[in-house]
């Protein structure tokens, strides 16, 4: 993990990729971890070796956490550093894609791959899609609570939904209402994206 600051990225808005910045979701994970822990502040802090204070300010969401912080927090609260940073990782698992059937569109030339299907303690897909440009690919809402999650690896790609249209390149992140219509056109030849859809 790097200490060298990330240069800002300019947020439009209405942008979904306005989401809370590390520091408040840092503190969101800490206080989350305490509760179900049954911990105090103050012992969390003395079993982390860490001022009282700087763990407020932690919880406040105002700190800026150093790497061996986060380490020590996640000693005094017996779980994974990665609990405290991002969800759980999972097992380890390669699929080569041309092993796996995929499923072509009937009115663009887009085809999915189902990577991961959910399982049975959580609830999230994940697709792989091949595209090229030509017809759009226009989806229907689906179920409420819906939120997609969409990672660019090649090509280009425009998403638009809410009213907004978004673009994006290679390794670009967008995520976004699923339970809303929205639309997903390939702008470059060979395009492929990673599809995350999670279902609350």
């Amino acid at each position: 993990m790097s200490s060298q600051p990330r240069d800002e990225a300019h947020v439009e808005p209405g942008d979904p990729s306005s989401a809370s910045p590390p520091r408040e979701q840092i503190a969101v994970a800490i206080k989350r971890e305490r509760a179900r822990a049954n911990l105090s502040l103050s012992e969390v802090a003395r079993r982390a070796g860490i001022g009282k204070s700087t763990m407020s300010g932690l919880e406040a969401g105002t700190g800026n956490p150093s790497v061996e912080t986060m380490w020590a927090l996640a000693a005094a609260l017996d779980i994974p550093l990665a609990r405290l940073l991002d969800p759980p990782q999972h097992e380890v698992a390669l699929l080569h894609a041309k092993d796996l059937p995929s499923l072509p569109s009937n009115t663009s030339n887009y085809a999915a791959t189902l990577l991961s299907a959910s399982p049975a303690n959580a609830r999230r897909d994940v697709y792989f899609i091949r595209a090229d440009p030509g017809q759009p690919r226009d989806s229907q809402p689906h179920p409420v609570g819906t939120v997609e999650h969409v990672i660019l690896g090649q090509g280009a790609a425009r998403i638009e939904v809410l009213g907004q249209s978004y673009e994006l390149h290679v390794g670009d992140y967008l995520t976004y209402p699923g339970d809303q219509p929205h639309t997903f056109t390939a702008l470059k030849p060979e395009t492929t994206v990673v599809f995350i859809v999670e279902s609350r």
